[in-house]
């Protein structure tokens, strides 16, 4: 395991981490690590590299679907 110093740290976000800790029934070490770890999975590409909306498809395609008629407009819309 590798070390890591957070320098600077503000004493109110040093609170908070204590007080979120505390009623996690963590360390403020294991919170930490829990709160950066977090925050990396949240940043990572989906599985399979699809995004939001080609899941939301794979996910309702197999309930087939509806095609709409497109009707031309008269006029421009703004």
């Amino acid at each position: 395991m590798t070390a890591l110093t957070i320098r600077n740290l503000d004493e109110h976000t040093k609170e908070q981490l204590r007080i979120q800790a505390a009623r996690h029934g963590r360390s403020m070490e294991e919170e930490a690590r829990t709160i950066l770890r977090s925050a990396l999975e949240a940043r990572q590409p989906p599985a399979g590299g699809k995004g939001l909306g080609s899941r939301i498809h794979a996910h309702f395609a197999l309930l087939g679907g509806v095609e709409l008629e497109l009707t031309e407009s008269s006029s421009p819309t703004l």
